[in-house]
């Protein structure tokens, strides 16, 4: 069966539109996974599981930079290159958390990913992988040994609870921070402001 587990991803959204704006890329990273801990649907990963999976993911797709991943999730296990909208560049252990670092691609799905971020619309960051599970006590499920790693997807699903990406480069400071308006006010405006030119006609 098809598994997927859901992290929220939070950019600094000034970052983000500079980078839009002055078309570079736009790295960030932060924890992507992690380990014994009860997801919203209940399911728990066991750390020596997932930590032999991510070490195969660092040693294969990482290594080979090819650990694409989509915008949304699709209900399949192969990457559409399509839809591919970044790829992550490094990823490590620590404890029971999986921390990454995601280059978000000047594709078609990574130039919409970049000016969600820009707008400052949180945005799920999801691995998707096959498995199966077993059940519990108190209503959990376990992830079991024939689990297999395919990839990191960024969904717009609610996400659990866990630790907030950053975009590389800068920190994320505490207290309020002044933030200009954008003229992003909904994903329709954006996916259309990057499908169209300044003369209003569009590419599709």
């Amino acid at each position: 069966m098809l598994l997927t587990e859901y992290r929220p991803f939070h950019v600094d959204r000034q970052l983000a539109e500079s980078t839009l704006k002055e078309n570079r890329p736009l790295t960030v990273k932060g924890v992507i996974q992690r380990a014994e801990a009860k997801n919203q649907n209940g399911r728990i990963y066991p750390k020596e599981i997932l930590e032999r999976e991510i070490n195969k993911y660092i040693d294969g797709p990482v290594r080979e930079k090819r650990a694409l991943g989509e915008l949304d999730h699709p209900e399949s296990s192969v990457i559409n290159l399509q839809n591919v909208s970044h790829n992550v560049t490094k990823v490590k252990m620590v404890g029971d958390d999986v921390y990454g670092e995601v280059e978000i691609l000047p594709t078609p799905a990574g130039k919409i990913l970049q000016a969600l971020f820009a707008s400052g619309i949180t945005v799920g960051i999801s691995s998707r992988g096959m498995g199966s599970v077993k059940e519990g006590h108190n209503g959990t499920v376990e992830v079991q040994d024939d689990f297999e790693l395919l990839c990191f997807d960024f969904v717009s699903t609610p996400s659990t609870h866990g630790a907030f990406m950053t975009p590389v480069g800068r920190a994320l400071q505490e207290g309020k921070i002044q933030v200009p308006e954008y003229k992003y006010i909904n994903v329709n405006n954006i996916i259309r402001d990057i499908i169209c030119d300044n003369t209003g006609m569009c590419k599709c």
